[in-house]
């Protein structure tokens, strides 16, 4: 296959485009200076071959013209008058003098161009050194930037980069990123405001109206008053599960207040003994691979870990087949918590959905319960402990999904 120019343009654009900022810059000084150099070398030799060729041509003229008058060097002697007798010799001396000096003029200029050409290559990389260091020195700032930003998070929103020096660039840059995190730290207080009011004002009414229908329509009732009883205390079940959902979903999106202990393994095997009843119903079989000896132990908030693998553990047993089983797999070395099931077939391409608050998968998952919050609580508890959440499909169907933590 043969490369055209502009696909070896393209691809050398494309290697530029991958180099660091740093190397850039420096790549950038030495191909100026080289080009300069190379210039200025140009311009070099050509003025020294012209002027050279003119002081060679008025020395040669001079020598012809001339009148031959051997007065000033003292007496003529006879080999001289020889010479001067014979005119065919003098012309063949003249030119045997002019190639000689035209010779020495072009392997002086090779000579001068050869190690003018290696001096500007040396001098090329030293410029880079150079400007490697240089560069270094000019994007200092941009570093303390960077490693000042990586710092602050969500839980540290108060510390601000505070650059001093003269009032520059980089300096007005450090000043909009310290006017960013101002309005930041402001939208995670109120948020967090928000959180602790709506866990009150949302809960409260739900639970006084559930009271209200569990006294105001106690047994007995007629049938019709029951079924009306029962649905509306389905209805008010469902919506508290709803609340506590998105409640803790932004309670696990504005990170950890603060973190401790927390074994996975005693985690895991709560998690699976309370979902017994969920898995019997829907004809689930839940098992546990954990190695009783080898404690898997992470730094973390224990009720949002629990949330975390209880949400998958759920969403396994739900949009899962009659018959089938989930496996919750603990590893140790890994670090990892994976849960399988054998649920229908899942697109690859769909898979990004399933993250998405109150997004489900098309008909074939076959759960009739849930809000489609189950995958996006269990991310965002991930993110907020430092942990990574994959899925992938299933060889005969379902999904795997792990959770790898910080080892």
């Amino acid at each position: 296959m043969r490369l055209t120019p502009r696909d070896a343009t393209f691809n050398h654009r494309t290697l530029i485009s991958r180099l660091p900022f740093r190397a850039r810059l420096a790549v950038s000084f030495a191909g100026l200076f080289l080009l300069v150099g190379s210039a200025l070398l140009a311009s070099v030799v050509a003025l020294a071959r012209y002027g050279t060729a003119q002081k060679v041509q008025g020395m040669a003229i001079a020598h012809v013209d001339a009148p031959f008058d051997g007065a000033p060097y003292g007496p003529t002697t006879p080999a001289q008058s020889a010479v001067g007798q014979n005119a065919a010799s003098g012309e063949a001396l003249v030119q045997k003098i002019d190639q000689t000096v035209q010779a020495v003029q072009n392997t002086a200029l090779r000579e001068m161009v050869l190690w003018s050409g290696v001096a500007l290559v040396v001098l090329a990389v030293v410029a880079g050194v150079l400007g490697w260091r240089l560069a270094g020195r000019a994007l200092r700032p941009v570093a303390a930037i960077t490693g000042a930003a990586r710092q602050i998070s969500q839980e540290n929103l108060h510390q601000r980069l505070s650059l001093t020096g003269p009032d520059d660039e980089l300096h007005r840059l450090a000043d909009t990123f310290d006017t960013m995190l101002d309005r930041l730290e402001k939208s995670f207080e109120s948020q967090r405001r928000f959180v602790a009011n709506a866990s009150h004002e949302l809960k409260t009414p739900l639970a006084v109206q559930r009271t209200c229908l569990q006294v105001g329509f106690a047994d007995p009732l007629p049938g019709d008053l029951a079924d009306v009883r029962d649905d509306v205390l389905a209805a008010n079940y469902e919506a508290e599960r709803l609340i506590n959902a998105l409640l803790l979903l932004a309670r696990s999106d504005r990170g950890l207040d603060e973190t401790e202990p927390v074994d996975l393994v005693a985690t895991a095997r709560i998690v699976a003994a309370e979902s017994t009843p969920l898995a019997s119903k829907n004809k689930v079989r839940v098992s546990l691979d954990a190695d009783a000896n080898a404690p898997l132990v992470v730094p973390g908030d224990p009720v949002l870990v629990r949330h975390l693998l209880t949400n998958l553990t759920r969403n396994a047993i739900q949009y899962n087949r009659p018959g089938g089983r989930v496996r919750i797999r603990l590893d140790t070395a890994a670090a990892t918590a994976t849960v399988t099931n054998t649920g229908p077939i899942v697109a690859p391409e769909k898979i990004p959905d399933l993250f998405e608050p109150f997004r489900r998968h098309g008909p074939d998952r076959t759960a009739t319960t849930g809000h489609g919050l189950g995958l996006s609580i269990a991310r965002s508890i991930a993110e907020a402990h430092g942990a990574e959440l994959t899925a992938r499909a299933g060889e005969e169907g379902g999904l795997v999904l792990t959770v790898r933590f910080a080892p």
